[in-house]
């Protein structure tokens, strides 16, 4: 396992957020890098992700999870579908303390995880599931829910449609722009917009897809 340097983390996280239409305090990049320092110590028993290296971590994690955060600056109730080790749900969390963030897995392990990171955290704005999303059931419907590489759009609408509150939205975060899954969305549903996104450090595609329901 490569060395966990939290000041050359540190360091490379702040000067990525420079170039993103976004602005956090000191104390929400050490809240990162402290969720980081986790997500290495159970990725080494657990294998939560295939990224090993911190330094790509801060890129292909973090700072691609917070590429994205301008787009939920709105919300007020947002799932993370498939969150595995809490991307982009637990960033989207230090990013945004006054919006509540639910994120569902099936996989026991991985929900193990993100409870330890909300208590060691300290995020009383994350409550985690266990579980697959479309037997879900809440009290309160989302205005917003995500997933960041996690299935088909089609299967992604379909499973969780049921819990997006009227007037809601989703955010798929994908790579390349999905023009064939976009063409499979199942019939009521639109895409509502389609943004580029640039990461720092990464010269990768990224794109978020809205899809929203077709007004009757």
């Amino acid at each position: 396992m490569k060395v966990f340097n939290r000041d050359t983390l540190t360091f490379m996280l702040r000067e990525g957020v420079k170039s993103l239409p976004l602005t956090l305090s000191e104390t929400q990049i050490e809240q990162m890098i402290s969720y980081l320092a986790l997500l290495c110590k159970w990725n080494s028993v657990y294998n939560l992700t295939s990224v090993r290296d911190p330094n790509e971590m801060v890129k292909q994690h973090l700072l691609d999870s917070l590429s994205a955060a301008h787009a939920f600056k709105d919300a007020k109730n947002v799932l993370d579908v498939g969150s595995g080790g809490g991307l982009p749900g637990m960033i989207l969390a230090i990013t945004y303390p006054m919006i509540h963030f639910s994120m569902i897995d099936t996989v026991s392990k991985k929900t193990a995880f993100l409870s330890q990171a909300k208590a060691e955290l300290a995020l009383s704005n994350v409550t985690i599931h266990t579980g697959r999303v479309e037997l879900l059931q809440v009290a309160q419907k989302f205005d917003v829910i995500t997933s960041r590489a996690f299935s088909e759009l089609s299967n992604f609408v379909n499973w969780s449609g049921h819990l997006l509150a009227d007037g809601g939205h989703f955010i798929a975060m994908k790579g390349v722009a999905p023009n064939e899954e976009i063409a499979r969305l199942p019939a009521g549903w639109k895409v509502k917009a389609i943004e580029s996104l640039s990461v720092p450090g990464l010269d990768v595609e990224r794109h978020l897809i809205m899809i929203e329901k077709e007004s009757l």
